[in-house]
């Protein structure tokens, strides 16, 4: 453990020895406090990570606002009144200002960077830096918003990588990607409300979606470390941090929802 100030130039260097090289296409999911005491804050990370990839990579961060969901989502006794408060009050989705609803001070710095790219969708938002970073982040589909064409898709298309940066292991968003590509989902479908432009004018909706899982991540996690030799462990500053090949990942965790999610999920 690194006991006394973390530069960015520290981080760099940890980020060298887990694998991250320059043109690489990297979703990160981090912890700014598991970091430790970093020279510059979560700007000094940030900037460790685009140097890292360079100029022809891509970093990749979910910047998702579950604060826009319906009130009801968050409070299941708000009485009806207090619901139709709520909504008619609530501000749309503006990707140049609207903050992130619990995705950790890395994330909310990020996308306000100049250069950095942010889709469109209302609730599931990526930003992105980088080579490919529009690409990603462009054409955000409303409807089943983490399938194969959304921003996870095309990381996985560009044969990306997940680093979880201090982050928990239940965290890794990409493994949603895999609920998608099942061919027997037993996950439920779900209709979410969301307050967005409708012809011109803010009005409240709906998008068709599933009810994403996450409760077995940690374990697929540590299942496809013991089973396959692509995760790669290391201290990036103080926070224990690991490299995946995205679609290697997100494959294995197909096969596994196939085999295990049939008697726990959807029922």
């Amino acid at each position: 453990m690194i006991t006394g100030g973390i530069t960015k130039n520290t981080l760099i260097n940890d980020l060298r020895r887990l694998g991250v090289k320059k043109g690489m296409t990297i979703i990160v999911h981090s912890s700014f406090k598991a970091t430790g005491k970093v020279i510059g804050g979560p700007v000094s990370v940030i900037l460790a990570l685009e140097e890292a990839v360079g100029t022809n990579g891509t970093i990749v961060m979910p910047t998702q606002t579950e604060h826009l969901c319906e009130p009801s989502e968050h409070d299941a006794n708000l009485s009806s009144e207090a619901i139709e408060f709520i909504k008619d009050n609530m501000p749309i989705y503006y990707p140049d200002l609207t903050p992130t609803s619990y995705m950790g001070i890395i994330p909310e710095v990020f996308r306000r960077q100049d250069g950095v790219f942010r889709s469109s969708h209302p609730h599931m938002s990526f930003a992105a830096w980088g080579k490919e970073a529009k690409r990603i982040t462009e054409d955000h589909n409303l409807h089943y918003a983490l399938n194969e064409k959304s921003p996870l898709g095309k990381i996985y298309d560009l044969s990306g990588y997940i680093l979880l940066l201090g982050a928990p292991t239940n965290s890794n968003t990409s493994l949603h990607l895999a609920e998608y590509k099942q061919q027997n989902t037993f996950v439920k479908p779900k209709v979410w409300g969301v307050k967005m432009l409708v012809d011109g004018l803010e009005q409240w909706t709906t998008y068709d979606d599933i009810n994403n899982e996450s409760d077995d991540f940690e374990l697929i996690f540590n299942e496809f470390k013991i089973q396959t030799n692509a995760v790669t462990e290391g201290m990036v500053g103080n926070a224990v941090s690991y490299m995946i090949p995205q679609r290697e990942m997100v494959d294995y965790a197909l096969g596994w929802m196939n085999r295990n999610r049939r008697e726990h999920i959807g029922q």
